[in-house]
């Protein structure tokens, strides 16, 4: 049986990982720390991007485990077809919830109450006082009502909010209330002051917010989009903020990075982050925490947690 784990940390700097496995350091580089074909758990770079998340999945022969440190698996799905079958790819649950949150939190506030502008008036030293909106009394909606969505409900419950809308792929019914299914958005829309985007990317959710969806917001709410770039319609997105019908706080665009010259640097009343939902303090002793679970787990001959999908 082979033992190759491929890890983008150092594993000496893991605290609780079990004796057993060769541990290899790998962070996408040029060149493969051993070869592909004896790696029987991957844990993927992070933030390194798709070309280099799949470049080894074809040689890997052995694997059994693919665990990903982001909580999407998007950058990973293209190269699942030459993987042999039985092979369980998992995310990182548990690694960004409160991180992401935190900055959806962030954006909304800084969007709402004119932070940007503020930031722009003291580098003039202009004084720029007058009444802005705020989040209490507010109608918010959460698209993609996973365990990032749960967080973020968890943060806004203190600012008194009208409100919170969830909505996630199939209608539930949580300890917070009613999860509406995708299929009510139409209905829900209308009503929100605050649309936040907290799916998955997945061929059912690419584009979900085009130009109907945008259009159906209503005239100055803000639409927040803490999931991946192509979960919105960028084209139609410029339609509706550059008229000034709608605001925006992007922590991800599409395309991503947005490149030097792209409109949306330029639209009023568009907030832009360059994608550091995850990228705080916390991410490293939460994925090392998450690395040492699942690799114990494995060692064990018991089940990863936090499995997505099985390969067949």
């Amino acid at each position: 049986m082979t033992s190759d784990v491929w890890l983008p940390l150092q594993a000496d700097g893991i605290e609780g990982l079990p004796e057993g496995p060769r541990y290899l350091f790998w962070d996408g580089g040029e060149e493969y720390p051993a070869d592909p074909a004896d790696c029987a758990f991957y844990a993927v770079p992070y933030m390194k991007g798709p070309e280099i998340a799949v470049r080894p999945l074809a040689a890997m022969t052995s694997v059994r485990v693919v665990q990903t440190l982001s909580a999407g698996i998007d950058h990973v799905t293209p190269g699942l077809g030459s993987l042999p079958a039985g092979v369980r790819l998992c995310n990182a649950k548990g690694v960004h919830e409160a991180s992401t949150a935190e900055l959806t939190l962030a954006l909304i506030l800084a969007s709402l109450r004119g932070i940007p502008g503020f930031v722009t008036g003291q580098q003039r030293e202009e004084w720029r006082s007058g009444f802005y909106p705020a989040l209490a009394d507010k109608s918010v909606l959460i698209v993609g009502y996973g365990s990032i969505g749960a967080a973020i409900e968890d943060r806004l419950a203190p600012f008194e909010c009208a409100r919170v809308a969830r909505v996630a792929r199939s209608a539930r019914t949580t300890e917070r209330g009613a999860v509406h299914a995708f299929t009510d958005l139409p209905e829900l829309l209308p009503d929100a002051d605050v649309v936040i985007l907290s799916t998955p990317l997945t061929e059912g959710t690419r584009g979900l917010a085009g130009a109907e969806f945008l259009a159906r917001m209503k005239d100055g709410a803000l639409l927040v989009n803490v999931a991946r770039g192509a979960v919105v319609d960028t084209k139609a997105l410029l339609t509706e903020t550059e008229s000034g019908r709608i605001r925006a706080a992007l922590d991800v665009t599409d395309p991503e990075p947005l490149p030097t010259g792209h409109p949306l640097w330029h639209v009023p009343g568009v907030l832009i982050s360059p994608h550091v939902g995850g990228s705080t303090s916390a991410f490293l002793p939460r994925a090392k925490r998450l690395l040492a679970g699942q690799l114990t787990r494995f060692v064990a001959g018991e089940e990863p947690r936090n499995i997505v999908l099985t390969t067949g």
